[in-house]
């Protein structure tokens, strides 16, 4: 199934608000919040304390544990506290709070500018400038980097693939980094694929973004073992599973990782975190972001510090449209993303956008659920190849067994094609984002209860 994967929607992309918006450096000015849980696996531990100085680029949060990543400042400043603050999330979240002082001045800028020679760099070095970088998945998911470069068998990867398709609706954060920073994306790449003697590196862009496209073409153009590869424009084309059905070809089985069929998959704003890691010993505190939607007045892409509160964003896109209070405030884009209870959050290293829908009854429809019709539209869309369904069905009966067992429930990505396409308006994602919340909170309190 070259260029394209099982199921998936067509939703509009709604990507016109912002397509055109170049990539801008916003410098926020309030207090920055940086919560010590960026990332999946064990919450980093705070380094500082209140009163202590703090300058951007500085570890203030140190992994603790293998799964685990180091938290930058990217501020300077002085911290206020270290303490719980509600996150983007809405969890409660232990967070290092530092008042910025408006200066942003860096641990290390003359150091940021220069350009390492790595031309001596083993793998070893780049895992370990990844690591001491902080770099984790900015695709979503916050997966530690250094972990998922270090396969057991390494020799085993044939397809590094950097994942450009960026299929969620309204954001395009992805495509002008893209358009902007191509050589340093293939330069990241040449750096992956030289870590796997039998790997090729693979960019993946869907076709609806031919400005990207042709500036990676010409940023890869002669470059060894490194190809881009347009992609047929479908939901969820930038899930890994599908990008590995589009590049290799192999429909893997539920309860394998990408690197069991030798794979790894890099969004393309990790791949060029880790080139700037790598090449400048710079780590990760400042990413790409898309504020848009029809309820913001200036929709654009800006490259933000991490910490930043979303209102403070919100603000520098012109405010609310028309001074009126939006129908939803989403982190993300609309299938995958989340609404927010308050903007007074701070953004995270995986907040890849803010989506402002407006209070319009022809945006937002009054979805009135029915009974299931067993139409099966669900499970013809699902990349995963799961039966939704009747997944909602064994968890809504209290069948936990049957739901994780028999039908892989936690093997759902939670994109929402199943929401989407269900003519009976069935809130079949949100029942699997409750299930695998209950789940996995009962597997933790298990391990925590076995160690003791």
């Amino acid at each position: 199934m070259k260029k394209t994967f099982f199921g998936g929607v067509h939703p509009d992309d709604a990507k016109a608000l912002s397509r055109d918006a170049k990539l801008t450096r916003f410098l926020p000015k309030g207090e920055m919040v940086y919560p010590l849980s960026q990332h999946i696996g064990k919450p980093a531990r705070a380094v500082v304390k209140k009163g202590d100085s703090v300058l951007a680029g500085q570890v203030i949060g140190e992994a603790d544990g293998f799964v685990s990543a180091n938290v930058i400042c990217s501020c300077s400043g002085k911290v206020k506290a270290v303490e719980k603050r509600r996150s983007i999330s809405g969890a409660l979240l232990e967070c290092v709070v530092v008042e910025n002082d408006g200066q942003f001045t860096s641990l290390d800028a003359d150091r940021y500018c220069k350009r390492r020679d790595t031309s001596k760099f083993t793998k070893d070095d780049i895992l370990s400038a990844v690591k001491a970088a902080g770099i984790v998945g900015l695709g979503g998911a916050g997966f530690p980097t250094h972990v998922k470069l270090g396969p057991k068998n390494p020799d085993a990867i044939r397809y590094i693939i950097a994942n450009g398709a960026e299929c969620e609706p309204y954001l395009t954060g992805n495509d002008h980094l893209m358009r902007e920073e191509a050589n340093a994306i293939v330069e990241g790449m040449q750096l992956l694929v030289g870590m796997f003697p039998n790997a090729t590196g693979v960019i993946c862009i869907e076709e609806n973004k031919p400005e990207a496209i042709s500036a990676m073409q010409k940023a890869a153009a002669g470059k060894k073992d490194i190809e881009v590869l347009p992609l047929h424009t479908k939901y969820p084309q930038g899930g890994e599973r599908s990008l590995i059905q589009a590049v290799a070809g192999v429909d893997f089985p539920v309860t394998s990782l990408p690197a069991d069929v030798g794979c790894i998959v890099q969004n393309v704003g990790t791949v060029y975190a880790i080139q700037r890691a790598v090449c400048f010993g710079e780590p990760l505190f400042t990413h790409v972001l898309t504020v848009t939607g029809e309820g913001v007045e200036c929709p654009m892409n800006l490259i933000v510090p991490d910490g930043t509160s979303v209102a403070e964003i919100i603000e520098f896109a012109g405010g609310f449209k028309g001074g009126k209070e939006p129908k939803k405030v989403l982190a993300g884009g609309p299938m995958m993303g989340f609404a927010m209870s308050s903007v007074d959050v701070p953004v995270v290293k995986t907040t890849n956008g803010i989506t402002i829908l407006a209070n319009d009854p022809a945006e937002i429809a009054e979805r009135q659920m029915t009974a299931c019709l067993r139409c099966g539209r669900c499970t013809t869309v699902c990349p995963q190849g799961l039966m939704p369904q009747m997944m909602a069905e064994a968890w809504e009966a209290g069948n936990e067994e049957r739901y994780e067992k028999k039908l892989y429930g936690l093997e759902c990505i939670q994109c929402g094609s199943c929401a989407y396409i269900c003519p009976a308006k069935r809130p079949l994602t949100q029942v699997f984002k409750q299930a695998k919340a209950e789940i996995m909170a009962k597997k933790r309190a298990q391990a925590a209860g076995g160690k003791k």
